[in-house]
């Protein structure tokens, strides 16, 4: 086991469990919120045991997704948008908590924590699926189109897993209001995605032919 590599990894878990936990629970006013202890839950469990896998199956991988960092500038613009999306959806739900303004049903509050679930499954499988994949717009040297498994049913599946964990977050914490503020990464993958492909078309041998077997950006049947 790479020891450097762990207590790094460490080290960016435990800072977004602060950082997470300061966003809910400072607006909030209070500990005793459960929704958002709930997320928390099911956000860094399966993360840390996901990381682990990594750290013993595919060192390299982990490495590569700790230490990205964006370098176009369209893709900077695009990642500065959806943390000030994350900021204000997190301290809207912890202040929507404290005032008690809109309230999502339990029922919808467990189904969206199932939702969460289903789309780290889906985003473990893409990282099964796809060596190559990194948090950052590059074409990495021999890269290869992949087109199997989720590959081959749309072209962006880390980013359709996204989705789901994305827009069932705010509801897992009990805040339509955040959910309307999440609506915003819409758009903002939109973008991202329309500038990576760009990216994949000038760099990557065979991306064009698989732009036309397979339609889809995201969502089957519909982009």
């Amino acid at each position: 086991m790479d020891r450097k590599l762990f207590f790094q990894a460490i080290g960016k878990l435990l800072l977004g469990f602060v950082l997470v936990g300061a966003l809910l629970f400072i607006p909030a006013g209070t500990l005793r919120y459960p929704d958002a202890w709930l997320l928390i839950a099911i956000l860094f469990v399966p993360m840390f045991l996901a990381g682990l896998v990594m750290l013993f199956k595919a060192p390299e991988l982990l490495r590569k997704r700790l230490s990205a960092r964006e370098s176009e500038g369209e893709q900077k613009q695009v990642v500065a948008l959806s943390g000030l999306m994350f900021l204000a959806s997190f301290v809207l739900a912890g202040l929507n908590f404290r005032f008690g303004w809109i309230t999502a049903p339990r029922a919808l509050v467990w189904t969206a924590a199932a939702v969460f679930l289903l789309g780290y499954a889906l985003f473990a499988e893409v990282l099964r699926e796809n060596a190559y994949l990194s948090r950052t717009i590059e074409v990495q040297e021999d890269q290869e189109v992949v087109d199997t498994g989720l590959y081959g049913v749309v072209r962006h599946p880390m980013y359709a897993a996204t989705l789901l964990l994305f827009l069932s977050m705010p509801l897992v914490l009990g805040s339509p209001l955040s959910f309307a503020v999440m609506l915003l990464y819409l758009p903002i993958i939109s973008k991202r995605i329309r500038n990576e492909e760009k990216v994949l078309e000038e760099g990557l041998k065979g991306y064009r032919e698989y732009k036309t077997r397979v339609k889809y950006r995201l969502i089957p049947g519909i982009w």
